[in-house]
């Protein structure tokens, strides 16, 4: 019996143990459309009962010992390196990743739980002046039961990220991971923790539709929400979580810029550019979405982009040595290829791909933009490299920041240069001399804007902030005197 054996989730999900539901939800292999599997989808009566037994089980979680609870996240760590290969196959067939991108997405998941262990012994608070003849502190006490909601395109990482910190600090989770990637995005993490001894009652997976997100915002247990996703549907949590008062972090979409500044090795630019506009066929909320080149480079830039776009394969990374898997689904490869054809429609030009390559979408690479196109607008989720140039630093920093969105930029060329326009640029993330897709588990990570409320992974300070509360306490050697 493997790990992740079908035995133990199919047409189930993990609350206080493995529960049969009387409603499935099939797991797909998007390259091919086979069924892999069923999972139990959770409802909203579900939901409230794990609210209930998440917020029972985790006083006693966050009264157990730092050290204890960092055994756990270590053990978690352990646990994805031994099973590390079972986990990657699962990525690639149900989510679509390349081989490479699902190594990454697993390596990235060992060394969360590995910085996370960190997190007990962390300090948790501050000695603070006082006017008054007493003990005066401020610290931080867990959160309670926290809400997580993960998407499909990173599942794994983009749900661990916000579990183990939640976890090491002492609170009881929430997961519902997106119904296209339930196993890889909510089973390995179910399994994991499982195996790792996490004490029943504190972690719950729950997978289903939005009316179960709905429910997991709107428990009255859950005070924080822990949302990765699209923008509209961030935005509509967000007003839901402050309409109940409680915090809501929200990571949401990008249309990230990478500038090729003059004098900048194209090959090299022309790589980067590639990596990041087709890593894991544009699904990534830092993939490069638009290249901005100056006009000195731009002709010889965009041949040696589309040479790469046209060199990439597509196919099905199960069965196949390729560059680019399919997309999640068919409805989103209808809408990148409309988003294409929208914009050739208003005078963009092809330089290299623009077709539906069975269940994916060839490389492409746009040119004779203007910046109210579509393809340059909008956040395509898909892989697309739309190319317009600019003349001065100046006209850059203005094009780079007149987007809706703020998560990651890249500047290639002369650091000078870079870190001159660095410092005029709305952005999260600002990556010199690297492309936009970027990430370690002890570096801040969030957007500005419709990226999202900024920094709320990554690193002891931004986990901390994020997933507990500060409570001011103080201490007499007596009871003091009062004029009443």
């Amino acid at each position: 019996m493997t790990f992740l054996d079908s035995a133990v989730w199919d047409g189930k999900f993990c609350s206080d143990g493995w529960r049969h539901s009387p409603a499935r939800q099939p797991v797909t292999e998007p390259a091919t459309g086979d069924r892999l599997g069923t999972v139990g989808a959770a409802t909203a009566e579900d939901v409230d009962r794990a609210a209930a037994r998440a917020a029972e089980a985790q006083r006693a979680w966050a009264a157990t010992s730092p050290q204890r609870r960092a055994a756990v996240l270590r053990r978690a760590g352990e646990l994805f390196t031994e099973h590390a290969a079972e986990i990657e196959d699962w990525l690639v067939r149900e989510a679509g990743s390349v081989r490479s991108k699902a190594g990454f997405e697993t390596g990235l998941a060992i060394g969360e739980c590995f910085e996370c262990a960190a997190l007990p012994a962390h300090p948790q608070g501050e000695v603070l002046t006082s006017e008054d003849a007493r003990w005066s502190l401020a610290r931080r006490r867990p959160a309670g039961v926290v809400g997580v909601i993960a998407p499909f395109n990173f599942p794994l990482v983009l749900g661990l990220r916000s579990v183990a910190p939640a976890l090491a600090l002492g609170n009881a989770v929430l997961l519902k991971p997106d119904p296209r990637t339930a196993v890889s995005g909510g089973v390995v993490v179910a399994r994991i923790f499982e195996e790792a001894g996490l004490p029943a009652g504190v972690l719950h997976l729950l997978p289903g539709d939005g009316a179960v997100g709905r429910a997991v915002v709107e428990a009255p247990e859950v005070r924080v929400v822990s949302f990765t996703g699209s923008t509209p549907v961030g935005r509509a949590i967000g007003e839901r979580a402050g309409r109940l008062l409680k915090r809501a972090h929200l990571e949401l979409g990008g249309n990230n810029a990478l500038v090729v500044l003059p004098g900048a090795d194209v090959a090299r630019a022309a790589s980067a550019g590639a990596f990041g506009s087709y890593l894991h066929q544009g699904q990534i909320c830092m993939t490069t979405g638009r290249h901005l080149v100056h006009e000195s480079l731009v002709d010889e830039y965009t041949a040696a982009l589309a040479a790469k776009a046209d060199s990439l394969r597509v196919g099905d990374p199960a069965r196949e040595d390729v560059a680019l898997g399919p997309l999640i689904d068919r409805g989103q490869l209808e809408r990148v290829h409309g988003i294409v054809t929208d914009s050739v429609a208003a005078g963009a030009k092809i330089a290299a791909g623009g077709e539906i390559d069975g269940a994916g979408y060839r490389a492409t690479v746009l040119t004779g933009l203007t910046t109210d196109m579509p393809a340059w607008r909008e956040e395509i989720f898909g892989p697309v490299a739309p190319v317009v140039s600019f003349s001065t630093a100046e006209e850059a920093a203005r094009i780079v920041n007149d987007s809706e969105y703020g998560l990651s930029v890249g500047i290639l060329g002369d650091v000078g240069t870079a870190m001159r326009l660095a410092d005029r640029i709305d952005s999260g993330k600002v990556h010199i001399n690297e492309q936009t897709v970027s990430d370690e588990p002890n570096a801040p990570f969030g957007g500005v804007k419709a990226s999202g409320t900024g920094s709320r992974f990554g690193g002891p300070a931004a986990n901390v902030e994020a997933f507990t509360e500060t409570q001011w306490l103080t201490v007499r050697p007596d009871i003091a005197d009062y004029p009443f």
